[in-house]
């Protein structure tokens, strides 16, 4: 009994050894390249009322409740959500809007777990009629973050949901006239 439970206190001090050493910060990035310039993206992602048509999370739970407030669009703009277990809860803010150049948002989660990330979205235009739109989320990895990310990958969970939106936001760009 007593050389299992060593083998127990020795295994679960490795673990939490092992999780502490993760790095304390994560960043994750996707990004595309559209075939419009940056002038007719950029309103569809400083306008929190434009997301629904493109977020990867607006079709999760169609029965989620969503209030903007603040300035309409823009710096100071806010939109919260709250919904099932797929989207939780949680509030985004634009900190920063740079004219067809960079939206800058703060996202606070509620539920199902607390965290306050950065996200970023930073517009280059390629010649006169492309751009590429690239989607950065970055924040601080706590405890419980970092075991999070010792079992699951989520560089390729969210990043997979930042490749549906870049998708969509795609298909909405390129067909406007």
């Amino acid at each position: 009994m007593t050389l299992f439970l060593l083998f127990a206190l020795a295994l679960v001090s490795g673990l939490v050894a092992y999780i502490s050493l993760r790095p304390n910060t994560f960043k994750i990035a996707r990004s595309t390249i559209l075939d419009a310039p940056p002038e007719r993206i950029y309103p569809e992602i400083n306008d929190f009322h434009n997301w629904e048509k493109w977020s990867p999370w607006a079709k999760l739970d169609p029965e989620q409740k969503t209030t903007y407030d603040g300035s309409p669009l823009g710096a100071g703009s806010t939109l919260e959500w709250s919904g099932d277990n797929k989207v939780g809860a949680g509030k985004m803010t634009i900190k920063e809007s740079s004219q067809n150049e960079r939206v800058r948002i703060k996202i606070e989660f509620f539920k199902p777990m607390q965290a306050v990330n950065d996200v970023q979205f930073d517009l280059k235009p390629i010649g006169d009629t492309k751009t590429e739109v690239q989607w950065t989320m970055s924040g601080r990895n706590e405890f419980v973050a970092k075991a999070i990310h010792a079992f699951m990958n989520m560089d390729k969970m969210v990043g997979g949901q930042f490749e549906q939106g870049l998708a969509n936001l795609k298909a909405i760009v390129e067909t406007q006239s």
